[in-house]
């Protein structure tokens, strides 16, 4: 199949709004069962089912056993970044502001496994304007040495996240903020560090996540 032909089947997938829906129900990192996802989509059993199969088989969507029991959850954190680029280029252009509306989920929120929002994009300014994060034009942003020393003094074992296959750090474009926020292997271990901490919790049904005063200073230390 051509990239072109690749290209299309995709957005065919994603452009169905039960399926949309499925998708975004999901972009939170949380598995969810077929009955979840057809009550998130609005459509019957049968019909999740059915647009369930679809996902899978384009590589979008994971399938997870666990006993009897089927979950389902995005493929990677690539998926993920595309669902949130797409959120944000999909916003109206009138619009006086994008991404969500909930001021909760605009500070900080779950985007499949890091942090994103307002919150996310400010750490990152700061490690790049600090020294702990750099990048040439068009590439990928790199860990410094100052950078290494940060991830110590925060508890991540940054020699065992270069073992991971995804990259240590790339930019993800934020819905809300048209600025990226950082995923990669190291973005998503600040979030769980941050969890492990007790310094971040996420609110109940929702991608929002709530950080404390200790979580400021864990992102900002010298703020």
């Amino acid at each position: 199949m051509s990239d072109a032909a690749s290209l299309s089947r995709i957005a065919s997938l994603i452009g169905d709004p039960s399926r949309s829906r499925m998708l975004l129900a999901l972009l939170g990192g949380q598995a969810r069962t077929a009955s979840e996802l057809a009550l998130d989509a609005d459509v019957s059993a049968s019909t999740a089912s059915s647009h369930l199969a679809r996902l899978t088989e384009a590589g979008l969507l994971q399938v997870v056993r666990q006993g009897r029991h089927r979950y389902f959850r995005l493929a990677g954190a690539e998926v993920a970044a595309m669902l949130e680029t797409l959120l944000g280029a999909v916003a109206a252009p009138a619009a006086r502001r994008t991404g969500p509306a909930d001021a909760a989920l605009r500070r900080a929120r779950v985007c499949y496994d890091h942090l994103a929002g307002e919150l996310a994009v400010e750490w990152l300014e700061a490690m790049r304007a600090s020294g702990c994060l750099q990048a040439a034009i068009g590439q990928e942003l790199a860990l410094t040495e100052a950078g290494l020393a940060w991830c110590g003094n925060a508890g991540i074992d940054v020699a065992a996240l270069r073992q991971a296959r995804r990259p240590l750090c790339r930019g993800c474009l934020d819905w809300s903020e048209r600025r990226d926020h950082l995923a990669g292997s190291l973005g998503a271990a600040v979030l769980q560090r941050l969890f492990a901490l007790g310094h971040a919790r996420r609110i109940a049904d929702s991608r929002a996540v709530v950080i404390d005063a200790h979580g400021r200073r864990f992102l900002f230390p010298q703020a």
